[in-house]
């Protein structure tokens, strides 16, 4: 009989040690992050890069076992469920931070109204540094401000022909090397070509690295002004010249200037003051303020939540996708926002059309022509011209001085009409109300159109009040010179 003939050995599996070696390595890469040898921020960026490295040393350490295997004699080790799993999240996680690698954080913070200061505890460190610039400023030259990120603040020189500008940066890093490096990136700079000063604060010289440079100029005080920022407020004040300020995601505050003031706003407030030339205001802005104007004001843009003006002595022009409005003088105040629209002292002709506003109107003079419709009119007439109030949806109620002569042609529907005046004849039928005459020398037409509302017109017995004098404006001190010495700490 034959020997028995022996079954091969079974051939063994080895276990894989692709998965422990990735699992090793970002273990060492948390570790790092821990131990703040490198930050989050960092560690962030890196993977969003190079999560796919992960993915190739896995397939040549897997690439090496098959090898190994088949020289051996023994099976390949086979990929495992939690080696599978492991695999889907590095992509899943790989992808995800890869978008975000490629996503316009800046904009973003934009969008929220964010600094960068918010974000300086989760991606990094930061840094301050200050500096002195100084130097001499050119007989009738004009200055110029481009700063991304800081607050400006330009104030007027007495008696010198000087620029000096005080500069406080904070810088966003990971330690105080990388902060020194991107300091030295962003260095603010004056330059003079022909009549024209530039202060640049070169925020963008540290690419996409948080740095915010607050910038505090010194200059004689008859330099026309030019500023254009992004992030920070922005303050100027005692100026000779004209002043043009662009600006977002700050306060901007113009006060004391004879000249001509124009501010170009997106996501901020404005206030702007003493101001012996026009005033001009467009953009997207929250909050504006306008005061003691001795030329004109003209409003174009989109104005969330709340405007006022007081003692505007030439023609007022405003423009928005739902007010448009225009008078000659407002000696008083007005303040508007997105419900109401309240003024006082107003000269004519003032023309109005709105919409969804609860209007009131006092101490009009002049010709008043009112469209609105979901909300109620209240004018009262300092002295009467010419009015037409067309309203829907709402009571109209016009207050006339009882000595006044006009004739008057109203209608509502839905309503009944009321009147002082025995000269006015009224008819109020049930679907429609009407009334009609001539009161006094009737030197005035006042005509009123409503629908779905009432309508009243009331004596107004006696003067109104005056509108308060105009304050007188303060005279500026001059601003106290800073021995600040230039400095990196």
């Amino acid at each position: 009989m034959g020997s028995p003939v022996t079954a091969p050995p079974p051939r063994r599996h080895r276990r894989s040690f692709a998965g422990p070696f990735v699992l090793i390595v970002l273990g060492i890469v948390f570790l790092l992050g821990n131990l703040h040898m490198l930050s989050w921020s960092r560690l962030g960026v890196l993977f969003a890069h190079y999560w796919p490295a992960l993915l190739i040393l896995w397939g040549v350490i897997k690439l090496i076992e098959y090898q190994q295997a088949q020289r051996e004699g023994s099976a390949a080790p086979s990929m495992s469920a939690g080696g599978i799993l492991l695999v889907i999240l590095i992509v899943v996680f790989g992808l995800i931070a890869t978008q975000a690698a490629r996503f316009n954080w800046s904009g973003l913070r934009d969008q929220m109204d964010m600094n960068d200061s918010d974000f300086s505890d989760i991606f990094g460190n930061k840094f301050s540094y200050d500096d002195h610039l100084e130097q001499e400023f050119p007989a009738g030259a004009a200055l110029k401000v481009l700063d991304d990120r800081g607050a400006i603040s330009v104030h007027a020189t007495e008696g010198e022909n000087k620029i000096t500008v005080i500069v406080h940066k904070r810088v966003v890093a990971d330690n105080q090397e990388e902060a020194n490096k991107y300091n030295d990136q962003t260095k603010p700079t004056i330059t003079t070509i022909g009549g024209l000063v530039t202060v640049d604060a070169k925020t963008g010289g540290a690419g996409d690295h948080p740095v915010e440079t607050d910038l505090d100029i010194s200059v004689p005080r008859k330099a026309a002004v030019s500023i254009v920022a992004g992030r920070g407020d922005i303050t100027i004040a005692t100026r000779d010249g004209n002043v043009d300020v662009s600006g977002q995601h700050g306060d901007i505050s113009v006060e004391d200037v004879k000249g001509d003031v124009k501010v170009t706003g997106k996501k901020n407030s404005a206030k702007i003051e003493q101001v012996t030339g026009m005033v001009h205001v467009e953009g997207r802005l929250d909050e504006v303020s306008i005061m003691d104007v001795k030329g004109g004001a003209q409003l174009d843009g989109e104005f969330m939540e709340s405007v006022k003006l007081a003692r505007i002595e030439n023609s007022v022009t405003f423009k928005s996708s739902r007010t448009d409005m225009e008078f000659s003088r407002i000696s008083g105040e007005l303040d508007l926002n997105s419900d109401d629209l309240h003024a006082d002292n107003l000269a004519g002709p003032v023309r109005l059309t709105t919409r969804s506003k609860e209007i009131r109107l006092d101490a009009v003079s002049g010709d008043l022509r009112v469209q609105d419709k979901d909300g109620s009119i209240e004018a009262s007439m300092r002295s009467l011209g010419n009015v037409q109030i067309d309203n829907r949806d709402g009571d109209v109620r016009l207050r006339v001085p009882e000595k006044s002569g006009f004739r008057i042609d109203a209608r509502t529907s839905d309503g009944v009409i009321e009147s002082d005046f025995g000269d006015v004849h009224i008819d109020n039928k049930d679907d429609q109300a009407t009334a009609s005459g001539s009161v006094g020398n009737g030197s005035s037409h006042v005509v009123i159109n409503n629908a779905h509302g009432g309508i009243e017109i009331r004596k107004v017995v006696g003067d109104l009040p005056q509108p308060p004098a105009p304050p007188k404006p303060a005279r500026a001190l001059p601003a106290p010179k800073d021995k600040v010495q230039s400095s990196d700490n």
